[in-house]
């Protein structure tokens, strides 16, 4: 456990208000430091509910974060420990999802493209610095920090990885199979043992969605979906990349590289002339807005038909357990 975690009643510290949101087994309200009035957020796990292995994965996500000291991700303010529960104090982020935010925002350009990555990449750099690897990098887990919109949080920590000590700058592998299909690193999918490359070839791939507006890789059936990756078959299909920079492209092609040894590390990220001043202010066409719009649509539509045949699941589950 975290030296963060007290036995301390939060209420004596905290207002608690209303709910923001509702996890698999936690819940996130809006909450009030008493000492200034300060807003935060509260992620409430139930821990009651969850077996061993579940609780040692929640642990592990409150040690990193209390390990992160970063601009461009989700600060842990604060964690208290009861019986029964879990409270994580966490930043609270008012400006919503990426995709959502350029949407509603109605005009993009390859500078505003690179203003996100040289953000992400900067997150990224501080986390492999340290020995964390995210393994979840996908817009859903980039939120805007306020309605401005000037500055974009990397998070959910709940698949990140901590190593143990080794040489700065070296190489540490995993071989946990996880992440988000359409956003995980080829070595992943061929059951290879993988290092902190993974979140660079994801950044690659939210990279190339930020740019035309759909992804790299796509198909409806999962096994074909993973055939693309594992070969990096993708294309700069035309009229969508016709008018995008050479250098745009240039830096999509160093991420999405198969060799996880070939691959960009997010300081070579940060030190790419797309990142640091050459990309256009040319704003992107409206169609190009109305791609992401049904990206989105797609992914929230996908999601809730998940959310649907877990429901029927345990549905059916109850009702085989009354008949016996």
């Amino acid at each position: 456990m975290d030296e963060h975690s007290k036995q301390r009643d939060i209420e004596k510290f905290y207002t608690i208000g209303q709910k923001l949101g509702t996890g698999s087994f936690a819940v996130v309200k809006e909450a009030w430091k008493k000492a200034d009035n300060s807003p935060c957020a509260v992620k409430i796990i139930k821990t009651s509910n969850l077996k061993k292995e579940e609780l040692e994965v929640v642990y592990d996500e409150v040690d990193i974060l209390g390990k992160i000291q970063h601009p461009n991700i989700v600060q842990l303010y604060d964690v208290f420990e009861a019986p029964k529960k879990l409270y994580l104090v966490m930043e609270l982020l008012r400006g919503g999802e990426l995709f959502d935010a350029i949407v509603n925002r109605g005009s993009y350009s390859e500078q505003d493209a690179a203003s996100v990555i040289k953000s992400v990449a900067s997150a990224i750099d501080h986390l492999h610095s340290i020995g964390v690897v995210h393994r979840d990098l996908k817009p859903e887990n980039l939120l805007y920090a306020d309605a401005a919109h000037t500055q974009i949080k990397l998070t959910d920590f709940g698949l990140a990885k901590l190593r143990g000590k080794s040489a700065p700058g070296s190489q540490w592998t995993m071989n946990t199979a996880c992440g988000t299909p359409g956003y995980v690193a080829p070595e992943v999918l061929k059951r290879e043992a993988y290092s902190q490359a993974v979140d660079l070839w994801s950044l690659g791939v939210i990279l190339y969605i930020l740019l035309c507006g759909f992804p790299p890789f796509y198909h409806e059936q999962t096994a074909q979906l993973y055939k693309q990756i594992k070969k990096g078959e993708f294309a700069f299909t035309s009229p969508y990349w016709d008018d995008i920079s050479e250098t745009a492209r240039d830096l999509v092609c160093k991420l999405l590289v198969v060799d996880p040894a070939q691959r960009y590390t997010a300081k070579q990220v940060l030190a790419h002339p797309f990142v640091t001043g050459e990309a256009s202010t040319k704003a992107f066409s409206a169609s190009h807005t109305r791609r992401l719009q049904l990206l989105q649509a797609r992914r929230r539509l996908r999601r809730g038909i998940q959310t649907i045949v877990a429901v029927n699941r345990f549905a059916d589950q109850l009702r085989r357990l009354a008949q016996q």
